[in-house]
């Protein structure tokens, strides 16, 4: 226990964190309500006892290598304590937060100022490299106090952790000790983006013969046909999605003439949403097929088709969108899975 210095208090000149006394224990317990209870999974309100217990086990934290620490919040004008807010060791160099912020003083940003004066302190004496929140994705005020913190979201723990007896989902957020931080262009952009939707976008492409039929694939991981082409790669325009899909299903890449179709896909089979953007591979000579080259594994063959044939080939999709495409190939349809939008 030698070697670790007193726990100090942190202040931003109106809000303060300190260590718990002797004191601050009935007047927090006197603040516990139902809210607290059912995200700290507490089968009512604990006893006082429970939190004496807290605070005991806390203060040894503290003692032994500063395992975790936990501070009271005050408030300037308030008497006592309106909250605690909490740093706790994983793993080497990354450390969990948590608070609770009392009934009477939500809503006054007294959780968010307390975690950002926290990761000053945790990046700073902790000595630690990253910090993370786990919360229920239906807390959503949690939510919105670790992203205003300056943690990016980064995913989901399906089935991570139990709350009353219900296995539930965990919301896990990150800040590094080198990440922007949140009140500058590049910091508060990276936090938008954590939470903003994300859609896939697919390239697919509409090669004709002189004969009026499309040329559709033979894929290894499903029964229905489907045109060449497939999902845009992170940092990649759709085109040269289209293309490179191209060359690497078929063994060459044909001209694109510009988008056909434009099509928003509702989710499906597991999927989500995604926009599909569709290209016209021009009309070609049936002999075309003789050139083309599938790689053998994702694409097993090739063949043209005519609108008439594509029931039960193609899947619903593309047997209500492609015959409307194929009758009028020089218009921009757009579509909303797979029918005109008015």
């Amino acid at each position: 226990m030698t070697g670790v210095p007193p726990q100090p208090t942190l202040t931003d000149g109106e809000l303060t964190l300190r260590p718990w006394r002797e004191e601050d224990i009935d007047l927090a317990h006197g603040l516990a309500d139902e809210e607290i209870s059912r995200w700290f999974d507490f089968d009512g309100v604990p006893p006082r006892a429970g939190l004496a217990e807290a605070v005991e086990r806390w203060h040894r934290e503290y003692a032994e290598d500063r395992a975790a620490v936990n501070f009271v919040v005050e408030l300037a004008g308030e008497s006592g304590p309106v909250g605690n807010v909490e740093v706790r060791r994983i793993s080497p160099g990354v450390g969990n937060i948590s608070w609770t912020t009392y009934k009477p003083y939500r809503g006054r940003r007294v959780a968010q100022r307390a975690v950002r004066l926290l990761v000053v302190y945790a990046f700073g004496e902790l000595g630690l490299d990253r910090l993370q929140v786990e919360v229920d994705p239906e807390n959503r005020a949690s939510g919105r106090v670790a992203l205003r913190s300056g943690f990016r979201r980064e995913g989901i723990l399906r089935g991570g952790a139990t709350l009353q007896g219900e296995r539930r989902d965990v919301a896990v957020y990150g800040l590094r000790r080198d990440d922007p931080r949140p009140d500058t262009v590049t910091g508060w952009t990276a936090l938008m983006d954590s939470v903003l939707p994300k859609k896939r976008v697919i390239a697919h492409v509409v090669i004709r013969d002189t004969e009026g039929r499309v040329l559709l694939c033979k894929v290894s991981y499903k029964s229905d046909l489907e045109l060449p082409g497939g999902v845009v790669e992170p940092d990649e325009d759709p085109l040269t999605g289209a293309v490179r899909e191209m060359e690497e299903e078929l063994g060459v890449a044909l001209p694109l003439n510009g988008v056909v179709a434009i099509d928003w896909l509702p989710r499906w089979e597991g999927w989500g949403d995604a926009i599909e953007i569709l290209y016209d591979g021009g009309v070609h000579d049936p002999s075309l097929i003789e050139r083309l080259h599938p790689d053998g594994s994702e694409i097993l063959g090739l063949g043209w088709y005519s609108p008439d044939e594509l029931a039960g080939l193609v899947s619903p999709l593309n047997e209500r969108r492609l015959p409307a495409i194929l009758a009028a190939p020089d218009t921009l349809h757009n579509l909303r899975d797979g029918e005109p939008i008015s």
